[in-house]
């Protein structure tokens, strides 16, 4: 039973297109097995399309159509360039990663091999094909383990995947959605029944506090 959902407002800048693409991604995940979210996303939908149907349509300059074909023409990739990265053993594959499927709205992203970030925790970088920018990460954190205590600039949105984690806001299992924004401080500890995974981004960045947060902030790249 999933207990903890996105707030309206982040599934209305969902619906609106105006989540960043990290977040986004983490927003999707989330609807994908709740539909108490989906069915918000859908009435704010609704709701857009009806107001902009109320809105006076706006005459267009007679060479319009013409300009939108050559700013399309003028992002076409030139010849002899590869229209895609090459694809990778994560890229569109329903494998488990490590007991893990990857779920159905990460299926064209990369995935990157997990690396070390702590005594029984790891990372894997997510790569988005619209936005290379973008900071999308899975985190494997082992049973018992507690993450660095934190605050953020800006919003932190945790999915978990496997597993399950608690912090001084409620405990979170599959499905679950975190949502932490940037006057919030709190430190996640996993579970000891098993490791948890967890999809996160930041619209923003990381904000570690206390000594050993202060000390390890330079390498954090979370």
């Amino acid at each position: 039973m999933i207990r903890h959902h996105a707030t309206d407002e982040t599934l209305l800048r969902y619906a609106a297109g105006q989540l960043p693409a990290g977040p986004a991604r983490v927003i999707a995940v989330h609807l994908s097995g709740c539909p108490a979210c989906r069915a918000r996303v859908a009435a704010f939908e609704a709701v857009g399309g009806a107001l902009l149907q109320q809105i006076d349509p706006a005459p267009m300059s007679p060479d319009a159509f013409a300009a939108a074909l050559r700013a399309i023409e003028d992002t076409q990739e030139s010849p002899g360039e590869p229209s895609a990265p090459p694809a990778t053993a994560a890229r569109a594959s329903a494998k488990p990663i490590e007991g893990i499927e990857l779920p159905e709205a990460l299926r064209d992203c990369d995935v990157g091999p997990w690396r070390w970030i702590g005594i029984g925790m790891r990372a894997s970088t997510i790569t988005l094909p619209e936005d290379a920018r973008a900071r999308l990460t899975l985190l494997r954190v082992g049973p018992g383990r507690k993450l660095p205590e934190h605050g953020h600039f800006g919003t932190e949105f945790t999915q978990v995947l496997a597993g399950s984690f608690s912090d001084g806001y409620g405990r979170y299992t599959p499905g679950d959605l975190s949502e932490m924004g940037h006057d919030v401080e709190h430190q996640p500890i996993v579970d000891g029944e098993g490791e948890c995974i967890c999809l996160a981004a930041l619209e923003g960045s990381m904000r570690l506090t206390g000594f050993f947060g202060r000390l390890i902030q330079p390498f954090v790249k979370l």
